[in-house]
């Protein structure tokens, strides 16, 4: 059921929140905490304000006075379970020396490892990106394109500095792609224990996933990696024989 945040006349409510006063900020993150549990455990659509409330042994309106909303206290939710992802550029030192695909692969193989560690947040995630209304998910999409939460801006000026990726695309291009394909592809990998059945392949063996995994890099490698040097040359002979 849509939130105040689908009201296309009226800003969301989360939007117009005033400054938050320093002693409401330890019931915020009380509010918050208890929101995060209640939400992952029963989806956007199916967890109640009231029921949170009478978890925390709260008044109802008090959480509608510091998030306005349903919606603004997801969007709350949300914003703290990414913030808690690690970026690109976390992985291991060891990693990142053998470069730019080689930290992506870091990142997809670990996925399932890093969902058992704790799969909250990860949960909180996936119901930010695909089931919530289309008016929190553009806030959403505001939030990850102005706080850049996973470094992808970062990493990409990594594997440009490294002369892995090719210098004659636009970077903001570059960046979305990996924002949007890997995100897509890491999701994929995810669901099959969070969400089963939200993509059409679940319950995939190691060895395949695996496969699927190198397929992707070979298939981001050469959308938007340098191409290697053999493959250089055949494209300066054929255009030389034109």
């Amino acid at each position: 059921m849509p939130g105040i945040a689908s009201n296309r006349v009226a800003p969301p409510l989360y939007q117009r929140q005033p400054k938050v006063r320093p002693r409401s900020e330890a019931k915020r993150a009380r509010i918050v905490e208890a929101a995060t549990q209640h939400f992952a455990e029963h989806g956007y659509h199916d967890a109640r304000v009231g029921d949170i409330a009478t978890a925390l042994g709260i008044a109802k309106g008090s959480i509608f006075q510091h998030f306005g909303s349903k919606d603004g206290l997801f969007f709350e939710v949300y914003k703290r379970a990414v913030r808690s992802f690690s970026k690109y550029l976390d992985a291991p030192a060891e990693v990142r020396q053998e470069g730019f695909f080689a930290v992506l692969r870091y990142w997809l193989v670990s996925t399932e490892h890093l969902v058992h560690e704790d799969w909250i947040p990860y949960r909180i995630s996936l119901l930010g990106n695909y089931g919530t209304d289309l008016v929190l998910k553009r806030e959403i999409n505001r939030f990850l394109i102005s706080e850049d939460p996973y470094g992808t801006v970062s990493f990409v000026r990594f594997g440009l500095e490294r002369g892995e990726l090719r210098d004659d695309l636009d970077i903001e291009m570059m960046v979305s792609i990996i924002d949007w394909m890997v995100e897509r592809f890491q999701d994929a990998l995810l669901t099959a224990e969070l969400d089963p059945g939200l993509f059409r392949r679940q319950g995939e063996l190691a060895e395949k996933k695996e496969a699927r995994i190198q397929q992707f890099l070979a298939m981001l490698q050469r959308a938007i990696g340098v191409p290697p040097p053999a493959t250089v040359t055949r494209q300066k002979v054929r255009a030389n024989h034109r």
